[in-house]
């Protein structure tokens, strides 16, 4: 990409676990850089590297220097150690990643759960924009979640606010309660119901077919039952634990990213299947989808960047 003459506000970087994303904004919101490379697996060294590649590549694009940068990443710095935690790109985990780009990129950084990026993103100029407690959730290969109110991140004492995906799915019948443990060694997440492969996994089992989710979903909207059967239980999974995050934190919007926010018939469905649940006469909770898409997460990571300092 070549250079740009408007002056960039801050850099974003999205780092999943098969890209990573830097982005530009401008202070009017407007992205001015996107660029992309695949994410090193399994090595924590070649992560860092690329991301120094990346910002060097963006910083001499846009005719800059020394900006300020956010990141958002999976899982979270621990209070305790400043290392990384709870990341299912295990690589990450118990790594000094902060100090280690901050020597690396010689500035200081912002770093945050990705889902707390979403939930940034759509509170600040997204679907939640206004709204006082927006509860952003990530419904990809993996199930996260964050909360901004007033449009600043919610993090908590011990730093593990909206951490929704690794809570018990709730109302289990026996046959949930049966479900293989989840990559974090616990049995019955979230995560394992509402990730994307926890669809598809769960409609080989019911139907015996292997099929991705995104293919399950296709074949729903064709007619075919047994995979209408799957995307239903879906649905009143999604609404069983949204109820108890409503029940909970009562948020104004619960905005829905990754993969499986695309899926239209959800925002018609949950709400009306989620009433059940919520200890309130009546719900008002606005259920969106996130209004900047895949971008959001890299959105959110750049607005962290202006608050560096």
């Amino acid at each position: 990409m070549g250079q740009v003459t408007d002056a960039p506000a801050c850099l974003g970087i999205d780092l999943g676990g098969t890209k990573i994303e830097i982005a530009a904004l401008g202070a009017d919101g407007r992205f001015l850089l996107r660029e992309r490379c695949a994410t090193p697996q399994g090595d924590y060294r070649a992560t860092l590297q690329a991301i120094r590649a990346l910002v060097r590549q963006a910083e001499a694009s846009l005719g800059a220097t020394g900006l300020s940068v956010g990141m958002g990443i999976p899982g979270s710095l621990s209070p305790m150690t400043g290392r990384v935690r709870n990341a299912n790109s295990t690589a990450l985990n118990g790594q000094p990643l902060l100090q280690d780009l901050q020597a690396l990129l010689g500035r200081p950084l912002r770093l945050e759960n990705d889902a707390n990026c979403l939930a940034l993103s759509e509170a600040t100029d997204g679907a939640g924009a206004g709204a006082e407690v927006v509860f952003a959730a990530i419904l990809g290969t993996g199930v996260g979640a964050g909360v901004a109110v007033r449009g600043q991140v919610l993090h908590g004492r011990n730093g593990v606010a909206g951490e929704w995906g690794h809570n018990p799915l709730p109302l289990a019948t026996p046959e949930e309660l049966a479900r293989p443990a989840c990559w974090c060694g616990r049995v019955g997440c979230v995560e394992t119901w509402l990730s994307g492969p926890g669809l598809a996994r769960d409609h080989a089992c019911a139907a015996g077919q292997a099929l991705g989710a995104e293919a399950v979903v296709t074949a729903a909207r064709a007619g075919d039952a047994a995979a209408q059967a799957s995307l239903a239980r879906y649905a009143e999974r999604l609404a069983r634990a949204l109820a108890g995050v409503i029940n909970l934190l009562d948020p104004d919007v619960i905005v829905l990213g990754g993969g499986m926010s695309n899926v239209k018939e959800l925002y018609e469905q949950v709400p009306r299947l989620w009433a059940p649940h919520v200890f309130s006469d009546s719900v008002r909770t606005l259920l969106r989808p996130a209004l900047h898409g895949d971008s959001s997460g890299v959105r959110g990571a750049a607005w962290l960047g202006t608050q560096v300092g």
